[in-house]
Formats: structure tokens, sequence, C-alpha cells
């Protein structure tokens, strides 16, 4: 367990100390792009060091106990033994689903959009409530969870966010969210009571670093502004600070709204349209048809890869890996890493079988 890939103890100590002295240097921060990508390389180390430290510490108390018991089986030993084993078992399957995000761009950041669906006002609140979820979820994971753009709806919810989700590993877990997402509930807008279904989309992008090696030419951009509709107070409300950017050729379309000057919004919005055609470039040249987007189907009925029924029972199942819970207000408040743990389990498991 102490050696090899993500328990490199040695290799993973030697790369920090070189890192961390570059930090050292006067003139680091002089390339921003440059310092932040290191920056973010010795946050990912330390975890990893401080994840197999306490790894090895679990494992040895596990030792220990089971050679006290052997010897001698105390009760009082073994109800102690049993009180952290809720504790040891999360963190141990934690562990195990790191060392699963190996893929090129797990450890980044993310971009989350989501897209209400047909239906309306209940679709709206739908997505709405998947905002605020993914939001929960983030809080509990200690990831940043910046709202960028969003569009509301005419009486209720969003029809559309943008979100920003900063933290090590954001992108390769959250991209067990990708899909359509199935919501059957009594409807509050709906004045006889009746029960109701409402599909909203999901996706994920990584943000990949600013330093990549192509340009974007300006004839090939429209570039509009517009007037905020989000929080931010007065100067929000009362200028076209929000920026709309199209890649003509393309036809990806990127906005930003949610900071408080209109050179702001460009700035973020283009750096995120640098991410998504860096990887559209990028599968451009593999030649190979993108995966992602082959998940971007019509939100609607037979494509749901997740229902959330609140009524006549209580059941979130995702249909990929039939990952289940019977208590929907736990889920809406944000405990997703169950069935983030179980899709990324089976993709591996997939994986292994085909090669």
């Amino acid at each position: 367990m102490k050696s090899g890939g993500y328990f490199d103890k040695d290799g993973k100590t030697s790369q920090l100390k070189e890192l961390e002295n570059l930090m050292h240097a006067p003139d680091f921060w002089n390339d921003q792009n440059n310092a932040r990508k290191i920056t973010k390389q010795i946050s990912l180390l330390r975890d990893s060091l401080e994840h197999t430290e306490k790894l090895d510490l679990i494992k040895d108390e596990l030792e220990t106990y089971v050679s006290l018991l052997d010897e001698d089986f105390n009760q009082a030993l073994f109800k102690e033994a049993t009180e952290h084993w809720d504790e040891w078992k999360s963190f141990v399957e934690r562990m195990e689903i790191e060392c699963l995000l190996n893929e090129k761009y797990d450890h980044n950041d993310a971009v989350l959009s989501i897209h209400a669906g047909a239906g309306g006002t209940e679709a709206q609140d739908w997505a709405e409530m998947l905002l605020r979820m993914y939001s929960r979820w983030a809080e509990k994971n200690s990831f940043e969870f910046t709202v960028i753009d969003s569009l509301s709806g005419e009486e209720a919810g969003i029809k559309s966010a943008t979100i920003e989700v900063k933290g090590n590993y954001a992108f390769g877990l959250l991209k067990a969210e990708i899909g359509i997402h199935r919501l059957v509930r009594i409807s509050p807008f709906n004045a006889q009571g009746k029960r109701q279904t409402s599909f909203a989309s999901v996706f994920v992008y990584p943000e990949i670093d600013e330093d990549i090696d192509f340009e974007i030419e300006a004839k090939d951009l429209k570039i509009d502004t517009y007037r905020a509709s989000g929080a931010g107070g007065q100067h929000v409300n009362t200028t076209d600070s929000a920026v709309r950017i199209t890649h003509l050729p393309t036809n990806i379309v990127v906005s930003c709204q949610n900071e408080r000057s209109q050179v702001q919004n460009k700035e973020k919005a283009m750096a995120i349209l640098k991410s998504r055609l860096y990887q559209y470039y990028e599968e451009q040249r593999d030649k190979e048809k993108k995966e992602m987007e082959n998940s971007k189907t019509e939100i609607g009925w037979g494509n749901q890869i997740r229902s959330y029924v609140f009524q006549p029972y209580q059941m979130v199942k995702d249909h990929r890996t039939d990952f289940e819970i019977g208590n929907t207000e736990k889920v809406m408040n944000g405990e997703l890493d169950g069935y983030i743990y179980a899709w990324l389990k089976s993709r591996a498991h997939q994986k292994l079988r085909s090669s």
C-alpha cells in the first residue's frame, strides 16, 4: 500500500519539496497562470500524502485491534473498535474513489450547467432544486461553488444556470452527474394537486488551465452585453455588465454575469470558452466522438440517468447502477457521494471487462 501510483509517498514527497521551493522564488507570482498551476499541484500532492498517512494509521490501528482481540477477546475493546468502523470505512472508500480518478482532467475544477426541460414552471423549479442540491454537495465536500450565470424562469425557478466548482477532483466526481434527472411529485403549481413528472439536464466540463496552446481569433467571436438579472446589488441591475460570447465556427456559447464589471465578466467567459474549445479541438484531433456529448440527449422520457420520486413513495434511484436511497430530503440536501461512487466503480469495472 506504500509503493507505486497513488501511494508513492517518497516520490510525491520529493516532488512536493521541489514545487514548494519554486513557490519561494521572488518572481513566482509574476506568471499568474503558472503560479496557479503549481499551487494546484501542491494542493493535490499535500492531500495525497495526508490521505496516505491516514490510511497507514487506519491500517496500524486495525492490526492492533485484531491482534489484541485475538489474544484475549474483550467486549469493551471490541465496542471501541466498532465505534471507529464507520469513519474508517467511509475514508477508505473515498480513497478508493480517488484512485479511480486517474483520467486526464479528473483533478481539475469543473464547470457545471443545468437546463430545465420542457414543462414550464414545474421544470424550471426542478432545475433550481438541482442547483441547490449541488450547492449543498459542494459545501459538504469543501468545494468552492460560484454561480457565474443564470436565467430565471417566468414565475419560479430557473431556465438554466452555469456554475464554477473549484476543488481537487471536482470534475472527476461531478462527471458522474452528466445526464437527465427526472422528478416525480405532487406539483405545488397545480391547483388540482396532481402528480407531475419534470426533467432537467446536467452537464459538466473540466476547467482547463489557461496556458493552452491555441489562439481564439477576434473575427470568430460574437460578443453581446446585456443587463444582468442575478444578485449583485444596484450596480449589476443598472448597467449592461453581463457578457455573452458566441464562437461562430463551433457555435459554442458561454456567458457570465456574476462579476461586478463587464471587463471581469468578459475575462471569466473567455476562460470558460477556452476550456470548452480546447476540449472540442482535442477531440477533433483524436478523431473520437465526444463521449460526454453522447449523454446530451433529449430532456425527456426514457433518457433519465436518475429518478427522484417524492410521491406516492420516497426514492431516489440511479438507473445506471441501481444505487438508491429512500430518503429524498437527504439526497436533496447534497448526499450524493453514494451515487457518484457507485457510478465510478461501475465504470471502472466496465473498463476492466472491455480491456
